[in-house]
């Protein structure tokens, strides 16, 4: 059994009408299941999904996406993908009941609070005056989540108990090392 990553929830994570989602069929993938099974999960328990913990995609939104991610969504479907919003995929974890399940939901959970918290701490860091210690705190900590949703731990380069990465980004550069204590 593979263990799902942060990483791997991350890149999986698209925006449809405003709101980050995860579709279907990528659902499925990180669950381990075929997508007719995450569809029956939906179907069969209708008062767990209200409104706003999932939608189904229109035909024009569907082609958009076929369009961009042509490699990893594939067009042969017959039934418009549904959009597992965040609140849709804690939800879908109180029904699908494994090992699997368990390990998925909370890679997915771990990722989406770190989206939220970056996304928090970049609008927070753009309001303090440039090189103020508090900005420079915030920027240490905007690389430490963008490390843990971008660069997985096993791929970082580690020289003894010393890991360094660098990331160079349109309005800062973050350049970080962390020391592993064994």
């Amino acid at each position: 059994m593979e263990v799902i990553k942060q990483d791997q929830v991350q890149e999986k994570i698209i925006i449809i009408r405003n709101q980050k989602v995860i579709v279907d069929a990528d659902v499925a993938k990180l669950y381990g299941v075929e997508t007719k099974r995450i569809n029956e999960a939906v179907k069969n328990n209708p008062d767990k999904f209200p409104d706003g913990y999932l939608f189904e995609l229109n035909k024009k939104e569907w082609n958009s996406l076929k369009s961009k991610f042509s490699t990893s969504i594939k067009g042969g479907k017959v039934k418009l993908p549904t959009a597992f919003t965040e609140k849709g995929l804690y939800m879908l974890a109180t029904i699908l009941k494994s090992q699997t399940a368990t390990e998925t939901t909370l890679a997915i959970i771990e990722t989406f609070t770190k989206v939220r918290e970056l996304g928090h701490v970049i609008t927070q860091m753009q309001t303090l005056p440039e090189n103020s210690p508090k900005q420079k705190s915030l920027m240490e900590h905007t690389g430490d989540l963008i490390a843990d949703l971008i660069v997985p731990e096993d791929e970082l380069e580690v020289t003894g108990t010393e890991t360094t990465y660098e990331m160079n980004f349109a309005i800062f550069k973050i350049k970080r090392t962390i020391k592993k204590s064994k």
